[in-house]
């Protein structure tokens, strides 16, 4: 009995030393398999190729801005125009004198040619050309000039001063153009590129100046300008100089997402880091209605006064900012009496655009057009309600 416990105690002992052996001899293996593929296997094949490629691409210096600015380049142009603006002397009436003017001429008013610059893009192959109408709308005398040197004389087919496009139209077939993209989806942080003549350098070598940065904002509605109102801008850290407007904003794929129109210089002549863009999807209905109709249609009427908001008037009807308008007076019989609006409502908001002020509500009118139905988010009595009006042509 002794005699087979000490056989049985020997088995065990010769069966651990086995397994141990067999672990250790099973890790070595393993380390001497993953010794011979990294030695062996990776680095005289695959690991050479990446390199190769990695090569290529740093020594090619391509990449997505690089391709993206050769695909549109051809399709941007540089804009020329004669504007004849009607000026008065300051002294005028001195010059009016009779007595004077047989010595000085007729100095006292006048007509005088002014030059202008801007960008521009063509958007079809039959040479359409979409620039703002601050730098074409008021033009006696357009100049497009392509990337390849050649220079034509251009129509303006239609402007739109409220929202600032111009459509002008150059004589070509199978020219380059971009196509437009979908500016509802263009996410904050993306990439884009602005492209266009800056301070008239188009001219230098017949190419367009760019400047690369990111989506900074969306939804941006900024105060009127001589009229013109920019509501729902795109806006971007892409520098943005004097002579761009008109130009092309697109983003890493190439696509047309805005054109470049406002710079925000804090007193200064150049760009201090934020431009803002014309989205495109409402620069392409603003182009369909020109080419249609040579302007566009917003000969309705609404029927009421506002004003804006102060401090007072949000504190006595207890509202927690001053953004939106009161309504101060309705006219009978008009979009607004028909609407159900009363003297003392809030206007805070229509469709999908907030109203910060009397200001910010006629750009927003003027996005609609004649016969449509808006909806208005207003407060009264301290409750918010919903009213629909229709915007009926004017009598």
């Amino acid at each position: 009995m002794k005699n087979k416990n000490i056989i049985i105690f020997i088995l065990a002992i010769a069966l651990t030393i086995s397994a141990v052996y067999i672990i250790a001899f099973n890790d070595n293996s393993q380390s001497t398999a993953r010794d011979n593929i990294d030695d062996s296997n990776i680095k005289p094949a695959n690991y050479q190729n990446l390199t190769r490629v990695n090569q290529d691409i740093n020594l090619s210096r391509k990449n997505i801005i690089t391709e993206t600015v050769k695909a549109v380049s051809p399709a941007v142009v540089g804009i020329n125009v004669i504007e004849i603006q009607e000026y008065r002397s300051p002294f005028g009436s001195f010059f009016d004198d009779p007595f004077f003017r047989q010595f000085f001429g007729d100095r006292g008013s006048g007509k005088r040619e002014i030059k202008e610059l801007g960008s521009g893009y063509i958007i079809s192959p039959d040479g359409y050309i979409v620039t703002n109408d601050h730098v074409a709308g008021n033009a006696s005398k357009i100049t497009v000039t392509l990337t390849n040197g050649n220079s034509y004389d251009a129509k303006l087919i239609g402007t739109d001063p409220v929202s600032d496009v111009a459509l002008v139209k150059i004589d070509g077939n199978d020219l380059p153009f971009i196509k437009p993209g979908n500016s509802d989806e263009v996410i904050i942080g993306e990439w884009v590129i602005a492209l266009g003549n800056p301070f008239g350098l188009f001219e230098v070598n017949n190419k367009p100046t760019v400047t690369v940065g990111v989506i900074s904002a969306t939804g941006m509605n900024l105060e009127p300008i001589n009229d013109r109102y920019y509501l729902n801008m795109i806006q971007t850290d892409a520098s943005i100089n004097g002579g761009n407007s008109g130009g092309p904003l697109v983003n890493g794929l190439g696509e047309l997402i805005g054109m470049n129109t406002l710079i925000f210089t804090a007193g200064s002549q150049g760009s201090i880091g934020l431009g803002f863009a014309i989205p495109i999807n409402k620069i392409m209905n603003i182009v369909q209605e020109l080419k249609s109709n040579g302007k566009i249609d917003r000969d309705f009427e609404i029927g009421m006064r506002i004003q804006s908001i102060d401090e007072s008037i949000a504190k006595y009807y207890d509202l927690n900012n001053t953004k939106g308008v009161m309504v101060t007076k309705i006219y009978p019989g008009t979009p607004s009496d028909k609407a159900g609006l009363q003297v003392g409502d809030i206007i805070l908001k229509i469709n999908s655009f907030f109203i910060n002020n009397e200001k910010t509500i006629f750009g927003v009118f003027y996005e609609f057009r004649t016969g449509e139905e808006i909806d208005l988010l207003i407060v009264r009595d301290g409750e918010e309600m919903h009213k629909k009006m229709k915007l009926a042509k004017r009598k």
